[in-house]
């Protein structure tokens, strides 16, 4: 086995495929499903390290050449890929979520600031621990692996943050499961429960020719009117806002059961005629947005080109694995799969425009990679000088981050596309990330044994319960207290503050999926991805 291992400390390269591929196997076993995921390929690749250590085999971590210890440039590759990819997805999402629900966000950044700060006092002051173990804990106590990138990073010590986070990952995640099945015990008497979007077929039956703009205004913009046909024959289109009713005019409206049914007492009544099942004039499709020029445009910019040539207009756009309704300030990437509603006829028309190729789902955009990459390296390595003297830098990790949110957030710097498509997102993010945790975890092998050899175990192992507990009684307390969050939502909630899928399985699993987990979840995680971050960056910084 000897003779094996020297192998691999010899041949970085192989060694680092090795760990990725068998850890990512481990890391899809499910235990009571719950799964390591990326997290196993740190702990290979400690668990190998340490027993070269013991082996005898030689580890040049001075030199960063043999040894069980991958290359430092191989680890750095992987965190600039990373940073940039994810801070690439999360841009619009960052953004858009401070907007959308800024109390809620501003209590997570204020509890996850309060944890970070708990930690270094309590590490420092309480534990005597070394600021780069302090910093690897806090990453793991909120199971957050990026956070231990930044960690590493800024503390200058890779092997000591990565000890202390995977000595508080696994707290991490059962504690925060606790607080999520906490949260579940108030869902019973949650009263924010989501109201079921319908639609009714309706016969117009008022002579006092109402415009649908006037007709949806009066129910406060909560209803649609999606389809609308001239009587028993006429042709079926998308109604236009200034387009008047007539009697006996035939219309599709989507809405809250309550409201549609409303709508149809006001207008004249329920009809037996579905809209949506004649497709012969008015029909839709599924289309990949492949076409560079259309990247970064809004839903509403779209609807403008698309209602002016073709009378058409989008209802959804799917990104992933998630669907989301077409409101006009949603801007659309590369890769995307819009739904579009127009005459049957102009349906291929419209594909072709929109590009409907495969290969939007894979286009790297290397002009934006590179640059964005580069750039990002720049600005990390330039020194702030602060006040009293001396100078900051944010580290290339960080400054790649910021890079890749701006350029996400905009989508296009004129004619240059600046977003990647999500699913080339993913992947690079994902490689990248596994190429971190390889070299993270052979640099952390030789410096495991001292943590329990030398005692500082159990105080990583506390000072990690510490800060679990601090985030998930903290958020309890502040997005249930302060904003009045329902326990369904909250766990959801909990699960994206803590970054942790395990969280948002077993919430999805003990309530059926309810789609309010889902909207928590996706609420908190690009914002507490990008802010756990920062904070282990500036942690280890100290």
């Amino acid at each position: 086995m000897t003779t094996v291992l020297q192998y691999f400390a010899d041949h970085h390269i192989l060694f680092t495929f090795l760990l990725v591929g068998v850890g990512m196997y481990l890391g899809e076993i499910k235990i009571k499903g719950v799964s390591l995921g990326a997290a196993a390929v740190l702990f290979l690749a400690i668990g190998i390290s340490a027993w070269g250590v013991s082996l005898g085999i030689p580890t040049k971590s001075t030199a960063d050449r043999g040894g069980m210890i991958i290359a430092a440039d191989v680890g750095v590759l992987g965190l600039a890929l990373f940073a940039f990819a994810i801070g690439n997805n999360s841009g619009k999402n960052f953004f858009a979520a401070l907007k959308r629900a800024t109390g809620p966000i501003i209590g997570m950044v204020v509890v996850l600031s309060l944890s970070a700060t708990t930690a270094y006092l309590v590490g420092r002051y309480v534990f005597d621990m070394d600021i780069a173990l302090i910093a690897g804990t806090f990453a793991g106590g909120i199971t957050n692996t990026p956070a231990l990138a930044a960690a590493g990073e800024a503390s200058g010590n890779e092997g000591l943050a990565t000890v202390g986070y995977a000595v508080a990952y696994l707290f991490g995640v059962l504690g925060m499961i606790l607080a999520a099945g906490l949260a579940l015990r108030h869902g019973k008497y949650d009263t924010d429960a989501p109201e079921k979007v319908t639609h009714l077929n309706v016969r117009v039956d008022r002579d006092d020719l109402p415009t649908i703009k006037s007709v949806i205004r009066r129910f406060d913009d909560a209803i649609e009117v999606s389809r609308m046909r001239l009587g028993e024959t006429g042709k079926i289109w998308i109604p236009a806002d200034d387009d008047v009713l007539h009697k006996d005019d035939l219309l599709t409206i989507v809405g809250t059961l309550d409201r549609v049914t409303a709508a149809a007492e006001y207008l004249g009544h329920e009809s037996s005629h579905s809209l949506r099942s004649d497709r012969r004039m008015l029909d839709f499709r599924r289309i990949i947005v492949s076409n560079h020029s259309l990247a970064g445009r809004t839903v509403a910019e779209l609807d403008s080109m698309l209602g002016e040539k073709w009378g058409a207009k989008i209802s959804r756009v799917r990104r992933g694995d998630t669907d989301f309704l077409a409101i006009p300030n949603l801007q659309v990437e590369l890769g995307d799969r819009i739904r579009v509603v127009g005459p049957t006829y102009k349906l291929k028309e419209i594909s072709k425009w929109f590009g409907d190729s495969a290969r939007g789902l894979s286009d790297i955009n290397p002009v934006a990679l590179g640059l964005g990459l580069a750039l990002g390296y720049f600005i990390g390595e330039i020194e702030i000088p602060i006040f009293g003297g001396g100078h900051f830098a944010l580290g290339y990790a960080a400054g790649i981050l910021i890079i890749g949110l701006l350029m996400g957030y905009f989508g296009r710097i004129g004619k240059l596309v600046t977003a990647l498509p999500f699913s080339t997102n993913q992947v690079i993010a994902e490689i990248g990330l596994l190429m971190f945790l390889a070299r993270a975890g052979t640099n952390a092998g030789p410096q495991i044994e001292q943590a329990f050899t030398g005692g500082d175990w159990w105080k990583i192992l506390i000072l990690g319960a510490i800060i679990t507990t601090v985030v998930g009684i903290g958020l309890h307390i502040v997005e249930r207290g302060l904003f009045k969050m329902g326990g369904t939502q909250l766990s959801g909630f909990l699960g994206g503050a803590q970054t942790q899928p395990a969280v948002l399985g077993f919430a999805n699993t003990r309530t059926a999926a309810d789609p309010r987990v889902a909207v928590g979840y996706a609420l908190a995680y690009p914002v507490a991805m990008i802010v756990k971050i920062l904070l282990a960056h500036i942690l280890g910084g100290l």
